[in-house]
């Protein structure tokens, strides 16, 4: 019988195994597909979740502070009644003094004088002596009232404190529970995000991306920050500039991370909610939440210096607020991925990351 020749005979098997590496290679793009689709969804509520942190988080340090204030207020007021009452007590006692004094000289006299008109000298003086108590008199009088009125002003308005500061409690109770709220769900979504690029095996590229990320943000900052003439940068100070978070030092400068490129900044242990403090003067140029970093604050310090402080709860500053050294810039938190509360800080010269601990003094 005839046949086909060998190679005729295995065509048809190779067109089907072709097929089927076809089909294997379209499932596979559709998984990945997949992957990226719920990558980026972990990604974006991680980001709602650190901004739903950061209001709150804000809210309640405003309440707080505004807390504190009414507290002083109140305290002023309280020093300024408890002045005001013993002014009024020594005004009473001073009044009743003149009164006594008064009466021993003699009412009668003054009484038998107008009758007795004999001695008009000693009338005349007698009328002026008796004068002169009766205006010291009014006017004590006077003064007590008005005394009296500036203390129920004073009552009244430390009244009116004590609402406010109630009311201002139980805000701060209200907001206390949305932060609590709100540092649960970033936390749900830092394990989901964790989970999906373990899964995936994501994990070394997804770093890569975050700093392929962070030096194409820099690398703007640096065009904007070339503009500022007024600053003189942060030659000067090395090795003496102030910690923006007193902490343990989770990781150094150069230090790999999880496989990941070397570090380029430090990672400093922080409590939630502490502030991270400016190490020098200077402007923010950059304060935004940034994929793998979290709420990111960046400072120019002119002469080709910039200061970057990642992880950030909240941010307190705005791009263009002018900086003080020491300044509360932003409060320690857990964001853009991090599982606990730290502050990533970094010191760039002309673009390049330096080691921040050359600059920074001895804790």
């Amino acid at each position: 019988m005839w046949q086909l020749p060998a190679h005729a005979q295995q065509k048809p098997g190779a067109e089907k195994e072709l097929q089927q590496v076809q089909q294997e290679i379209k499932q596979t793009e559709q998984q990945l597909r997949q992957q990226r689709r719920q990558l980026q969804q972990a990604e974006k509520t991680l980001q709602q979740a650190d901004k739903a942190l950061a209001e709150a988080a804000l809210k309640v340090r405003q309440t707080t502070l505004r807390k504190q204030q009414l507290e002083q207020e109140s305290t002023r007021l309280d020093t300024q009644q408890k002045q005001l009452q013993q002014q009024l007590t020594e005004q009473q006692t001073l009044l009743a003094a003149q009164l006594k004094s008064a009466y021993s000289m003699g009412q009668h006299d003054y009484s038998r004088l107008l009758l007795n008109q004999q001695d008009t000298g000693k009338l005349e003086r007698v009328l002026t002596y008796y004068q002169y108590f009766n205006q010291a008199r009014m006017q004590q009088l006077a003064t007590i009232n008005q005394t009296v009125q500036d203390l129920e002003q004073v009552v009244a308005k430390l009244a009116a404190q004590q609402n406010l500061i109630t009311r201002e409690l139980n805000a701060l109770e209200q907001q206390q529970q949305q932060l609590t709220q709100a540092r649960a769900s970033q936390q749900e979504s830092i394990s989901e995000l964790q989970a999906l690029l373990a899964k995936q095996g994501n994990q070394l590229t997804y770093l890569r991306q975050n700093e392929s990320s962070l030096q194409d943000t820099i690398n703007e900052l640096r065009r904007l920050a070339e503009l500022s003439k007024d600053m003189a940068g942060l030659g000067a100070g090395k090795g003496k500039f102030p910690w923006p978070l007193k902490g343990s030092l989770l990781q150094r400068f150069g230090q790999s991370r999880q496989g990941a490129n070397a570090s380029r900044g430090i990672l400093i242990q922080g409590i939630n909610g502490a502030n991270v403090q400016a190490i020098a003067d200077g402007r923010v140029i950059y304060a935004d939440w940034l994929k793998g970093y979290g709420w990111v604050i960046v400072l120019d310090h002119g002469a080709g210096f910039m200061s970057l402080y990642g992880h950030n709860q909240t941010l307190l500053k705005q791009p263009g607020d002018r900086i003080n050294a020491g300044e509360a810039i932003a409060l320690v938190g857990a964001s853009g991925g991090q599982a606990d509360p730290g502050l990533y800080f970094e010191i760039r010269e002309k673009g390049e990351a330096v080691n921040p601990l050359l600059w920074l003094n001895r804790p």
